[in-house]
């Protein structure tokens, strides 16, 4: 009978050190985008790797996840020729600003 008490022990802890590992992966939270009063999309618990794509382009981002976003004009998360990427902290929200376009694009800043 000990030999099954501990290999369900171990089997537990393995299983919840691959739970935690995946955890790190997601940002914890929900990003809504809108554009003008219009909820384009709700993103919740997404991946902190890679490019995120808007459906369509929004004029208002806020970010209710525990990490800080980078927010792009470009639809694959590049600062095109004369332009630049806006920073938008955890808890926190912003709106695009009219001159430099509607946002496209964001990524998880690096922390």
């Amino acid at each position: 009978m000990p030999s099954s008490r501990s290999l369900a022990a171990l089997t537990g802890i393995t299983v919840l050190g691959i739970a935690l590992t995946a955890c790190q992966d997601q940002a914890s939270g929900q990003i809504v985008a809108r554009n003008d009063a219009r909820i384009v999309e709700t993103i919740s618990n997404t991946s902190i790797h890679g490019c995120h794509r808007f459906p369509e382009g929004v004029t208002h981002v806020e970010n209710f996840t525990q990490s800080s976003l980078m927010m792009y004009t470009t639809p694959d998360c590049s600062v095109p020729p004369g332009g630049q990427s806006v920073y938008l902290n955890m808890q926190a929200s912003d709106h695009a600003v009219r001159s430099t376009g509607l946002w496209r694009s964001f990524s998880f800043a690096p922390e």
